[in-house]
């Protein structure tokens, strides 16, 4: 892994496919803003958003990023 890159996360509203709306949260890339959403509010699902970030992120350096989070913010 090259660079470590720290995500915004955010607790979201996030529709399902059966169109009701449940409590997700939400991964923002600091430098090309690309965001990926995940159900649920817990670790696991920061860490699928951190995950699928590797594919969303727009920047060039990407495929050799680790994407992270701040843990206290």
């Amino acid at each position: 892994m090259g660079n470590e890159r720290v995500c915004d996360i955010h607790e979201v509203i996030i529709t399902n496919e059966s169109g009701r709306q449940v409590p997700g949260v939400q991964a923002k890339c600091p430098d090309c803003e690309a965001r990926t959403e995940s159900y649920g509010t817990g670790q696991n699902s920061v860490r699928r958003c951190l995950a699928l970030m590797r594919e969303a992120c727009e920047c060039g350096d990407a495929d050799d990023t680790y994407f992270t989070c701040d843990p206290h913010g």
